[in-house]
């Protein structure tokens, strides 16, 4: 009997019969990972468990455990999901359903909507479908034939969607009892894997996105091996609720939004204080770092766009206006304008590099239903700096940039960080040739300086490559903030120079950067992450002195202005309310620091301090707390922030 030579992960090998399943090999393995076994890739491409090896291949088993894995297991669980659906609802016609971030979702276009009623349902019928352990069967057809198929069943979005596929597609069905879904795959071996689930909420979604198209529901859903991960879940979701930036930023008065100005955020002065608090302590770093802010416009004409390329890469992304019978469109990036700054004056090389930072109002036409409080908008600003450099000070400048991104998170109380280097996407500008220095270049600083990074093909802007950093917030959940893009089309298209040491003209290299990108976003991103209980530095309120009675008011008064001309934000409680009233109402608030001021207090020159979550701190003279509360401020001050 022919053998095949499997090659895993770790390099070790294993030589198996020729037409082994994959299934077959997880079991020579062992028994756990028999029992555990999801899915595979066979040399990087994702096939199911009954996959057979018939050459020498490069393998990988995918568990739960790998988040290839989990996407598997999701997907496998929306195909459950549908099959519960199609029994219940058999009127019900079937679109997608993709795994996501954190669990699955199908949507169905059904005539009347799901109610919660329908849902338990659901559930209770999926649960019956895990039990019967059924088969899931992958099938290959012809198109021809799938779309007979799915014509008869009714599914017309399925055949639309085979209508839109490659020609060269290999078309795949998979069966599981009476049920038919149109899929790649690929899936677990049967419906019994799914465990445990539950399905959380039902949403509109338009078909593909267009608000155009038909609105469809879409039915969310999370599914686990075992109960007691299900259950820890669920209980991540009650807390992401609880830190909810939308729930918080109403019940904060941080912030709020309105029909007349959809997606774009309005933010009250409790808001405006921690934004510009957040806008000061960028500006204290562009300071040390040696960037220089500059104030560029708001709308530009075509032409701009038409030389950057965004007009034919993002045009459809961008607000336009049409006046004088020409074509403009307000910005949603700050690059172009900074190229023809750049282009305003000749340079020599001992100038560079160039550094503008820019805190311009940015605008994007996000549609209305992928916007989502603070972390989708529509009107923003970014923490947006661009470099112009020699190629010899490509390194020192990211290496510069991730210091103060590295120290800036640590801060923050971000540890847990990802770094991702995203290559050519399929529509971009420029020559493979220039592509390929400049992600060459990318690369070679990453490993000079050290860095860790995975690869995400495909997903770099249209300019150039780009390093990505995510962040995992308390909830262990993964965020993009900062960004580093290295640009050698854009100076090319704007034709950007500077003269070398022998006088001879030389293209600059252009770095695009964001510590931490849309500061809209990055707020409510901060917001669940520190549950809106922000740091003393960055509090919209950082002391609140309340009075026990009346008779306290003038010292409290005085109190305030002492604090106020030290450069804290200060606010006052002399209501005719009880104390622990007060003190409820400003723990409520999230404010960092509570001082209570009664008879005693004002004999003694002292005020009673509280620290938020942490209870009673004593009593301390106010010149005492003033120190206490600087003493905590100083690494801020430090840093740069203007206090």
């Amino acid at each position: 009997m022919s053998t095949v030579r499997v090659t895993l992960p770790d390099g070790k090998h294993l030589d198996v019969p020729s037409g082994s399943t994959v299934a077959d090999v997880a079991r020579q393995i062992g028994p756990r990972l028999a029992r555990e076994a999801l899915a595979a890739r066979v040399d990087g491409q994702a096939v199911d468990l009954s996959h057979r090896l018939d050459q020498d291949a490069a393998l990988a088993i995918l568990t739960f455990d790998d988040p290839a894995g989990r996407d598997v297991y999701w997907h496998s669980s929306t195909h459950l999901m549908a099959q519960a659906v199609k029994e219940l609802f058999p009127e019900t016609q079937l679109t997608i359903g993709p795994p996501i971030a954190d669990g699955f979702y199908y949507d169905f276009d059904k005539p009347e909507p799901f109610s919660l009623e329908d849902l338990e349902r659901i559930e209770g019928r999926m649960a019956e479908l895990a039990a019967a352990d059924l088969p899931i069967v992958r099938r290959t057809v012809s198109r021809e034939d799938a779309r007979a198929l799915f014509s008869q069943r009714g599914e017309h979005y399925k055949v639309e969607m085979l209508d839109e596929f490659d020609p060269s597609e290999v078309i795949s069905t998979y069966e599981q009892g009476e049920f038919i879904d149109l899929c790649r795959g690929p899936h677990v071996p049967s419906t019994g894997r799914i465990k445990a689930f539950k399905l959380l909420s039902v949403a509109g979604a338009y078909w593909r996105g267009d608000e155009h198209n038909k609105m469809l529901q879409r039915i969310y859903g999370v599914s686990y091996p075992d109960r007691a991960q299900l259950d820890e879940h669920l209980q991540r979701l009650e807390e992401a609720q609880r830190r909810d930036h939308r729930k918080l930023g109403r019940e904060l008065g941080l912030f709020m939004f309105h029909p007349f100005a959809p997606a774009s955020p309005f933010f009250f002065p409790k808001g405006a204080r921690v934004y510009n608090t957040l806008v000061d302590y960028v500006r204290g770093l562009y300071q040390r770092y040696g960037y220089e802010e500059v104030i560029t416009p708001l709308i530009y004409e075509a032409g701009l766009w038409k030389i950057s390329g965004h007009y034919e890469h993002f045009w459809e992304e961008m607000f336009t206006i049409h006046a004088d019978e020409r074509e403009y469109a307000a910005k949603a990036m700050n690059c172009p304008s900074h190229c023809l700054m750049y282009a305003a004056n000749h340079h020599s090389y001992r100038e560079l590099p160039i550094r503008y930072a820019d805190f311009a109002r940015l605008h994007r036409y996000e549609r209305s239903g992928v916007t989502a409080g603070l972390m989708r908008v529509r009107s923003f600003s970014q923490d947006d700096a661009h470099i112009f450099c020699r190629l010899d000070q490509i390194q020192t400048e990211i290496q510069s940039f991730m210091e103060m991104l590295n120290n800036t998170y640590t801060m923050l109380g971000f540890e847990d960080v990802q770094v991702y280097l995203s290559t050519r996407p399929p529509k971009r500008a420029g020559t493979d040739d220039v592509w390929d220095r400049a992600e060459s270049t990318l690369a070679n600083v990453l490993h000079a300086l050290n860095i860790a990074y995975e690869v995400k093909p495909g997903e770099g802007a249209f300019y150039g490559p780009k390093v990505d950093i995510d962040v995992n917030d308390a909830l262990k959940r993964p965020w993009q903030l900062g960004t580093v893009q290295l640009d050698f089309n854009m100076p090319e298209q704007f034709q950007l120079e500077y003269v070398t040491e022998t006088g001879a003209p030389a293209r600059p290299a252009m770095i695009h950067r964001a510590m931490l990108g849309s500061l809209e976003r990055f707020l409510g991103v901060y917001i669940e992450h520190c549950a809106g209980a922000f740091p003393t530095w960055l509090a919209p309120v950082q002391v609140v002195i309340m009075s026990i009675s009346a008779r306290q008011a003038d010292y409290t008064t005085r109190v305030a202005c002492r604090l106020d001309g030290a450069g804290l934000r200060v606010e006052t409680d002399l209501r005719n309310e009880k104390v622990g009233f007060k003190v409820r109402d400003a723990e409520t608030q999230k404010v960092p620091y509570m001082l209570i001021a009664g008879d005693r207090e004002v004999a003694s020159e002292t005020v009673s301090v509280r620290k938020h979550g942490q209870g009673d701190l004593g009593s301390m003279r106010v010149d005492e707390f003033l120190s206490h509360i600087q003493t905590e401020l100083a690494p801020l001050t430090a840093a740069g922030r203007r206090a």
